[in-house]
């Protein structure tokens, strides 16, 4: 682990984004200590420009933007993570299962995969999220992570089944050893980099697909997101008042944060990937 860690580290990509990333997420969790205000606090005046007091101006209903966006970069990564988390982890199951045992299972699993390939997973997150009531962040967090697994499957499904007929796999077999010890202990070990690959991704696509739902009024309920503070500009009109704190911030928030992603993401496969690294 500690040696895997030692050649992330040169890789110039995997240190960039993880830095910005960090130091993003320093000051989302340091500012709200040192400001103790009510986000929802009406402040100001609509679309006040920035100044001294507001760093970022205010929005529509007069409240702090800047402190806004620093609550709603918490929830937006906070939804990301879940639902990268739960992603993943469907995605690793039913491609280490599919790719492990084959014949029936691979071919039902399969199946199940390319039917939510084939519907557009945005569709199918819109359609949900219509019909839940009451959404939390948590709720929209795992409904993103129950729509966006299948990418996931099919490559860990393609990973496991290049390594099911390896030696040291034979041996297991031979040795008597059930399946999941099998997976978990002969085959999990050597696509973990690229699960940790794909949990970025997925984290980085939670965290657009939240942004994507809000602005279409269809994200959570009594809470504040990056998707939801461009909502709220989108809404009251805030592009035709010339008021472009109001939406710019949240969405270069939203860039950074997928970026510095991608850039993990890019520096790792860079590392772990034989077919780049040669």
């Amino acid at each position: 682990m500690n040696h895997s860690v030692k050649i992330l580290l040169k890789s110039p990509k995997f240190v960039f984004g993880t830095s910005a990333l960090l130091l993003m997420l320093a000051l989302v969790l340091i500012y709200p200590l040192i400001n103790r205000n009510d986000p929802l606090e009406m402040m100001a005046l609509a679309f006040q420009p920035p100044d001294s007091t507001l760093l970022l101006g205010s929005d529509n209903f007069g409240r702090d933007l800047f402190l806004e966006l620093m609550y709603g970069i918490r929830t937006s990564v906070r939804v990301g993570l879940i639902a990268g988390i739960c992603a993943t982890v469907i995605g690793l199951i039913m491609g280490l299962l599919a790719g492990y045992i084959g014949g029936l299972v691979d071919n039902i699993l399969t199946a199940v995969t390319n039917i939510f390939i084939v519907i557009p997973s945005f569709i199918i997150l819109i359609l949900i999220s219509v019909s839940i009531n009451s959404r939390s962040s948590l709720v929209t967090a795992i409904i993103i992570g129950i729509t966006s697994w299948p990418w996931t499957a099919r490559a860990v499904r393609a990973q496991t089944s290049s390594l099911r007929n390896r030696d040291h796999v034979n041996i297991a077999k031979i040795s008597g050893h059930s399946t999941p010890r099998i997976i978990i202990f002969e085959i999990l070990p050597y696509i973990a980099s690229y699960v940790v690959m794909a949990f970025v991704l997925q984290t980085a696509s939670g965290i657009l697909s939240e942004a994507s739902i809000s602005m279409l009024g269809l994200g959570p309920y009594n809470t504040i997101s990056l998707g939801i503070i461009m909502n709220w500009a989108l809404t009251f009109e805030a592009p035709v008042a010339g008021a472009w704190w109001a939406f710019i911030p949240a969405a270069f928030s939203i860039a950074i944060i997928t970026f510095s992603l991608f850039m993990m993401n890019t520096g790792m496969d860079e590392i772990f990937n034989p077919k780049i690294r040669s």
